[in-house]
């Protein structure tokens, strides 16, 4: 038997909250590319979330660690990107949410990001999880493609050992062959440890799909994120671009960033009821 689902909002930064009675977007770009992309789809998503009414966090990760080759497209460089990290953070005034692969990388990072995300693949790294609790940021941890959703409790304890905020993410599990899939058990089971978000674009994402790089379908994107409002989910994590299909990573699966309003209102509508339950 479950036990009872997450009711406490936990503030992950000053003023946004997760786990309560307001929604939260993670969302931006797979990949820090320029400056002025991601300062275009911070600026659009921040003032979106002001007229929607719902917590806003910039998403860029500055270094793609586990592409499928070594001949993709990883990063502009460290310094580079947490340099254009702090500038979004600084002209937009939101705040940063971006991944971190090694220990020796949290406390640079940590000075530039809000939240520290650990990648799907590394949610079992005690060493990495531990020293992002240590940073004092808020840490946002990966359900592994590999896990099983009641598992990723003791993944939040060897962070919530020297820091509570800690909240979770769903992006699917891989049977190989190029496919994901969402279990939405998976949603309420791991509440039951922290808050949940439900990571819509790579949980349509298909590993390794396109022979050397991943593709996806992001026209089945609509249904998985209403699947998850409905379930009761804390919030969503976006990666959109204003050309998806130009983009150096994961364009396959990102959404435009000219259909995102009407992708969230649709979420919103059905988040409301779905928090009733």
């Amino acid at each position: 038997m479950m036990q009872k689902q997450w009711t406490q909002p936990l503030e992950i930064v000053p003023g946004i909250t997760i786990g309560g009675d307001k929604m939260l977007l993670i969302a931006g770009p797979c990949a820090i590319e320029a400056l002025d992309i991601c300062l275009r789809v911070a600026e659009s998503l921040s003032a979106l979330s002001q007229k929607l009414g719902i917590g806003y966090v910039f998403k860029a990760s500055f270094d793609k660690a586990n592409r499928t080759s070594g001949q993709s497209f990883r990063s502009i460089g460290f310094d580079e990107a947490l340099e254009i990290l702090a500038k979004v953070h600084t002209q937009v005034g939101v705040p940063i949410l971006t991944d971190v692969h090694e220990s020796n990388q949290v406390k640079a990072v940590a000075d530039v990001a809000d939240v520290l995300q650990i990648p799907a693949f590394l949610c079992r790294q005690t060493d990495l999880l531990t020293a992002a609790g240590v940073s004092g940021r808020a840490v946002n941890i990966k359900k592994g493609q590999f896990m099983a959703p009641e598992d990723m409790q003791y993944a939040v304890e060897k962070a919530q050992g020297v820091h509570k905020k800690v909240f979770l993410t769903e992006r699917g599990s891989t049977f190989g062959y190029h496919n994901l899939v969402v279990d939405m058990r998976s949603l309420p089971i791991m509440r039951q440890f922290a808050p949940v978000v439900f990571d819509v674009t790579h949980s349509v994402q298909m590993p390794g799909g396109m022979g050397g790089s991943s593709g996806g379908q992001r026209e089945f994107a609509p249904y998985l994120a209403r699947a998850a409002a409905a379930a009761g989910v804390d919030g969503f994590f976006i990666e959109t671009h204003p050309q998806p299909d130009k983009a150096l990573s994961d364009g396959p699966n990102m959404i435009p960033l000219a259909d995102m309003e009407m992708f969230l209102i649709m979420l919103l509508d059905i988040w409301a009821g779905g928090r009733k339950y």
